[in-house]
């Protein structure tokens, strides 16, 4: 179908007349203007997607999606963490279809699954309804939709880099899922287009909770000195890990599946669904483990109150497999695939504002050893948390660090209540800061560049469990990994490590467009 540029769409609009068109459509009291709407694409049809975009985005007002973007068609392949039907349920609800999806016999996603969704909402809600564009490739997309203002992409993880580098290098907000790219040589290239592009980005594991507001407010006050280590562990994956090569074989490509255009930037390999739809989180090639997946929420907030820039080094444990061939054993880490458990540290060196801070993070049911002061209380570390160690005492917060944080034990949060407030701060939600961004033409408090020392964190951890038990030097300027020899006083290139930084025979056409 032909592309049809913003000032067609909107001028077709006003001219349908009040019996067709919406009233907020055309503008009054209560209704949004064409002026105002935001004309999106959205990039990834998946259940995530359908979560956060399909049955939610969708819904605001002042949003009209215009196309939608994957490499598949419609299957019912798909998972679904939550509970069976889950989205099923949710996507009946949100359209009011009580017969949506009758008849599957597993969870149902793809490009022609998010049309639908769409425009059965529209419909129902006097939006307009008819022509959102269905593609395979986000390029094509790209070059044919020239009157959308922004990208909404929600994609395996080593999809996201050239994405968000598309869109930004044609003047389009990248909205994102986190990771903002899933190696280290991908994130740094997006953050040099992000920082040219003059469209704003924005990462979607952003937060604006009063409850992180109140935890720097604590630590700004000194309750508990200077913070010296911050703690954050979850008891994820919820997903294979630990596999130790590449499938060999596989099932024939579904039908409707471009599996060549899914693989992007990475080499071809042969199909498997155990690389698709979600599970792809568990190998280095297609995600970025749990540390990519859930590290962006939680760890973004001390790394935003303490102004933690990228670490000088960072050095990981990991959970191993035990290999028995002809008598001898090997406990060699997997180099395709995240461990079932691993830690990491990372450290950040002194500055005029602060001392060292160390920051750990456990995951695979790991977790910090209890401190003493809930053992006071006779309590015990929950499943998820996160800790801050300063040098008069601690905070226990929830996983993300979003909610309400308290000193331990609770005989020092008692006296303390109350004390420390988080004062006045500008509240805007999440959704509505990229929204005002891409308006008024402005930078959103979550753009990727306010990620990037996490981003770098995050990809250079993934790189060193590769070769846990390590302590791997990042120098940015070169980047490169070393690691330093203590008799010789000197740094010495790990080659290893330094190799990973980069993707392995990356395909062509993805070497023009991420650089």
């Amino acid at each position: 179908m032909a592309s049809m540029n913003r000032r067609t769409f909107l001028g077709g609009l006003a001219a349908t007349g009040f019996t067709i068109v919406p009233r907020r459509v055309l503008g009054g009291q209560g209704y949004t203007p064409p002026s105002d709407m935001i004309l999106l694409a959205q990039v990834g049809c998946g259940t995530q997607a359908q979560r956060q975009v399909n049955c939610g985005m969708v819904g605001r007002k002042d949003l009209q999606f215009v196309a939608v973007v994957d490499p598949n068609q419609n299957s019912q392949n798909y998972l679904d963490w939550s509970v069976p039907y889950g989205n099923r349920g949710r996507i009946r609800e949100f359209t009011g279809e009580a017969k949506w999806g009758e008849g599957d016999t597993a969870p149902r996603a793809g490009r022609d699954v998010a049309k639908n969704i769409i425009e059965t909402y529209y419909a129902k809600n006097n939006r307009p309804s008819k022509g959102i564009r269905a593609y395979e490739d986000y390029r094509e997309m790209l070059e044919k939709e020239t009157d959308i203002q922004g990208v909404v992409a929600i994609t395996p993880d080593h999809q996201h880099a050239s994405i968000n580098i598309a869109a930004l290098k044609k003047g389009k907000a990248a909205i994102a899922h986190k990771p903002i790219a899933n190696l280290l040589w991908e994130v740094h290239r997006l953050l040099a287009v992000a920082r040219e592009s003059p469209a704003t980005s924005h990462l979607l594991a952003y937060s604006n909770s009063p409850g992180r507001h109140l935890l720097a407010a604590w630590i700004k006050s000194g309750v508990i000195g200077h913070v010296k280590e911050v703690h954050n562990w979850t008891n994820r994956p919820q997903w294979p890990h630990g596999m130790r090569e590449y499938y060999k074989q596989g099932p024939p490509i579904p039908e409707g599946f471009n599996w060549a255009l899914w693989q992007g930037p990475e080499p071809e390999r042969i199909y498997h669904p155990g690389y698709t739809h979600t599970v792809y989180r568990g190998w280095y090639a297609y995600g970025a483990g749990c540390l990519g997946d859930m590290g962006h929420y939680s760890l973004w907030q001390p790394y935003r109150i303490l102004n933690l820039g990228i670490p000088e080094w960072v050095e990981t444990t990991a959970s191993h497999t035990v290999q028995a061939d002809l008598g001898n054993r090997r406990e060699t880490p997997s180099q395709v695939a995240f461990p079932h458990a691993s830690s990491m540290r990372w450290h950040h060196p002194a500055t005029a504002d602060r001392p060292a801070v160390d920051t750990f993070w456990y995951d695979g049911g790991m977790r910090p050893q209890t401190p003493d002061e809930l053992l006071v209380d006779n309590q015990s570390l929950e499943a998820e948390g996160m800790l801050f160690v300063g040098e008069k005492g601690k905070i226990l917060c929830d996983f993300r660090g979003s909610s309400t944080p308290r000193l331990i034990p609770a005989s020092r949060q008692a006296a303390f209540e109350g004390q420390v407030e988080a004062g006045e701060f500008d509240r805007t939600s999440a959704e509505d800061e990229w929204a005002n961004a891409i308006r008024k033409g402005t930078k959103s408090n979550g753009r990727f560049e306010n990620v990037a020392a996490l981003a770098y964190a995050v990809s250079m951890a993934s790189i060193a469990l590769r070769q846990p038990y390590k302590r791997l030097h990042f120098n940015l300027e070169k980047m490169e990994f070393s690691e330093f020899n203590a008799a010789k006083k000197v740094h010495v290139r790990n080659e290893a490590a330094t190799k990973l930084i980069k993707r392995e025979n990356q395909r062509p056409e993805w070497d023009k467009l991420i650089g």
